[in-house]
Order: structure tokens, then sequence, then C-alpha cells
């Protein structure tokens, strides 16, 4: 991962499988071909569903192998509902790991950092944390104001779930919100509010 000219805003690159790992926990927001979003991985097998496990450093994406190729050691799929039950497993299957974990997310924004937020939580270093953005470039947008979180945003200017107020929607963003900040666009002249552009498709 690179960091752009507002330090706070990340850049992502190419995933790679980390050779030092023992395991790769590998998460996705959405089912996607495995081989396009992270190097050392056989492209050309099944969609990547929401999550998959490899007990060495060769991920195999055949959709039905159960051991990676020339290991004993099972590859484990598991596709959930929604995002949200992903996170929610995967709090259980953070503290059940030990060293030598990798874990990479994969998706929108606010669903990788909030990955990035838990394995913080659950003690895994910065270097064992790898994240690359696919999909929408939809924001979560943190107000600063009344400390809500909205969801979905796609323009530059949102309506904030909690207080009401008009945010703009700034490029600054906070891993631990795992959400970029908005402040309110009309502080300074209530009412007057710059024209709203679709900016985050």
């Amino acid at each position: 991962m690179l960091i752009s000219d507002i330090k706070s805003r990340p850049v992502y690159e190419r995933l790679s499988l980390d050779g030092a790992g023992r395991r790769h926990l590998v998460l996705s927001d959405a089912p996607r071909p495995l081989g396009e979003v992270i190097d050392g991985t056989d492209g050309a097998g099944a969609p990547l569903g929401y999550w998959i496990v490899a007990a060495t450093s060769a991920v195999d994406a055949q959709p039905q192998a159960e051991a990676a190729p020339g290991n004993a050691a099972p590859v484990e799929r598991r596709a959930f509902r929604a995002a949200s039950h992903l996170l929610d497993r995967l709090s259980h299957r953070l503290a059940q790991e030990t060293v030598g974990l990798r874990l990479y997310a994969i998706g929108e924004e606010g669903f990788i950092w909030d990955v990035a937020r838990m394995a913080r939580e659950a003690g895994l270093e910065p270097s064992e944390c790898f994240t690359a953005h696919a999909g929408s470039l939809r924001r979560k947008v943190f107000c600063v104001h009344c400390k809500t979180v909205t969801s979905g945003v796609t323009t530059s200017l949102a309506v904030c779930e909690g207080c009401g107020a008009h945010l703009v929607v700034r490029d600054h963003f906070s891993r631990t919100h795992a959400a970029f900040m908005g402040v309110q666009a009309d502080a300074e002249a209530p009412g007057e509010l710059p024209a709203v552009e679709e900016v985050f498709p």
C-alpha cells in the first residue's frame, strides 16, 4: 500500500502472497476471481467467494479441490450472505489464530478497513495485514460533529444520518473509523450549500 499526497489517504497496490506466512486468510466483500486480485494464485479457477483460507503459501483456486497443489493441507472456502456476516465470524476466527497468519482484505474501502481494524484489535501487526481496493468508490463518511458514520456515500455532499448536517466529504481518511471525514458545508453561512456532484461511483 502507498500513501497519496494527503497522508491519511490510502492508495493501493496489487496484492501478493507473503512467503513468510504460514497460513493465508483472504477475504472479499463480493465474489471475485482470485487470480485477478492477488498474485501467487491460480486465476483459472472458480470466483473467490467471501472467504478463502490456505494453510500454505500456495492458494489453490480450483473449484472443488480440497488441498493446495503438492500439499495435504486443506483449502477452506466459505461464502456468507453479506459482508457483515463475514466480519462477525472473522472476530471468532482471529481469536483462534496463532503466529504465522497473513490476512488479506479485498473490496470497498469501508470493508477492507473494518477488516484491518479487527486485525489490529486481535493483535496482528500492520505487516501481517494487507489491503486492496476493488469495486465501488462509494465511501463511509464520519461526521466530525456528532461522530456518526454514514455509509454508501457517492456524492461530494452528504447528509449525516445522525445530526442531519450537510457534510462536505473530504479525502482525509480515518483508519480508526474506517471512514472519510465529513465537515459541515454551511457552518459559516447557514443554508448556503455547494453544488452536489457524483464523484464516488
